[in-house]
C-alpha cells in the first residue's frame, strides 16, 4: 500500500521492502487491541493453549467433548489470544550524532530510520511511541496506533536537532521504570555514552520483558579513520581538542573502535537484545531491509 501522504524522512524503497516483510514481535507482548502477535493472556482465538476445568457460566461451546468422554469431567479449551504490540523508539540526539563525513550525518540517518520503522509499525496497526534525547532534554510523542498521527510524529523527528551529551543510559532506565506492559524497544544511537549506564538500562528493560533492538550507528570515517596529515580533532561533547598526526594514532584508534563495538555487542548478548550495526554510507533501504529479513527468518510464531 502506498503512503497516503509524503514525508521528507521516508525512504520509498525502504518502505516497499518493509511492507513485504513486516515486523513481528519475537517475544510475548501485551497489547491493547486484537492484532498479529502472541499475547500472554488466554482467550478464545485460534491457537490451542491449554485446558482448564469448567465452571458455571462458561460458554459450553468451548467444552472439550473428547476429554469429557474419556474422563467424565468437563474441561474448557483455552487458546492463545493474539494482540498488537507497542514499540518504543528512543533516538539519540546528542551532539556526537551530528557528525557526518559524507552526505548524511548519523543523526539524519537515525531520523530517517526511526521514521520508516514508525510508519511500517503504524501501517500494520501496531502502536508506536517516540522519545528524542538531547542531553537532559527529551521530546516525547505519546503512544498511538493511528496512522493519521504519523505526520505529527514525523514533524517532531524532522524538527529535532542534535546537541548536548549522550544520555541514552538514563533514558533506558527511565523507560524501564515506567513500562507497564511487554513490547518492543528500538534504540538509535552511536552509544558514545556511559556503557555501564547503558547496560543497567537494558538489564532493567529486559527484566520487565521488553524486546530490545539496538541500532548502533557510526560514520564510515569513524570506523576507517582515513585522515592524512596534521589534524585537529574537536570533541563534540565537551572533550578536549587534540592536535595530532592521524598516522601516529591510527592503529590504536582502530583497535579501540573494534573493542568498543565488541563491548556494545556483549551488552546486547547479556540482555538478549538484537544488535544491528549501521554504517551511514550504506543505503537506508539495504540496512532496514537486511534487518527485517533477518527478523523475518528468526521470529518464531
Amino acid at each position: 500500500m502506498a503512503a497516503s501522504f509524503s514525508s521528507s524522512l521516508l525512504d520509498a524503497s525502504a518502505i516497499s521492502r518493509g511492507e513485504a516483510l513486516g515486523i513481528m514481535a519475537r517475544k510475548v507482548v501485551e497489547g491493547y487491541i486484537v492484532g498479529e502477535h502472541r499475547s500472554p493472556f488466554r482467550g478464545f482465538a485460534i491457537e490451542f493453549a491449554q485446558h482448564r476445568e469448567y465452571t458455571p457460566g462458561d460458554d459450553t461451546r468451548h467444552i472439550d467433548w473428547k476429554v469429557l468422554g474419556r474422563s467424565d469431567r468437563y474441561y474448557i479449551k483455552q487458546y492463545e489470544q493474539d494482540t498488537n504490540f507497542v514499540a518504543q523508539l528512543i533516538v539519540d540526539a546528542s551532539e556526537s550524532m551530528d557528525y557526518g563525513s559524507g552526505a548524511i550525518s548519523k543523526f539524519q540517518f537515525a531520523q530517517n530510520l526511526a521514521a520508516c520503522l514508525s510508519y511500517l509499525i503504524l501501517m500494520q496497526r501496531d502502536a508506536v511511541a517516540l522519545e528524542i534525547c538531547s542531553g537532559a532534554a527529551r521530546s516525547h510523542f505519546p503512544r498511538t496506533d493511528n496512522l493519521g498521527k504519523f505526520r505529527d510524529l514525523s514533524a517532531l523527528l524532522a524538527n529535532a536537532t542534535a546537541s548536548g551529551p549522550t544520555t541514552i543510559g538514563p533514558a533506558l532506565q527511565d523507560l524501564a521504570a515506567r513500562s507497564r506492559s511487554k513490547g518492543l524497544v528500538f534504540v538509535f544511537s552511536d552509544f558514545f555514552s556511559d556503557e555501564e549506564a547503558v547496560q543497567r538500562g537494558m538489564q532493567h528493560l529486559s527484566f520487565t520483558g521488553q524486546e530490545i533492538v539496538l541500532f548502533h550507528i557510526m560514520d564510515p570515517a569513524e570506523m576507517d579513520f582515513p585522515f592524512r596529515g596534521a589534524h585537529e580533532f574537536i570533541g563534540l561533547e565537551g572533550e578536549e581538542t587534540i592536535a595530532t598526526s592521524p598516522e601516529d594514532i591510527r592503529k590504536s584508534y582502530l583497535d579501540e573502535v573494534k573493542n568498543f563495538r565488541r563491548r556494545i555487542l556483549e551488552i546486547c548478548e547479556r540482555t538478549d537484545a538484537h544488535y544491528v550495526f549501521v554504517n551511514t554510507a550504506e543505503p537506508l533501504a539495504e540496512v532496514l531491509g537486511a534487518y527485517l529479513a533477518f527478523r523475518h527468518r528468526t521470529t518464531a510464531r
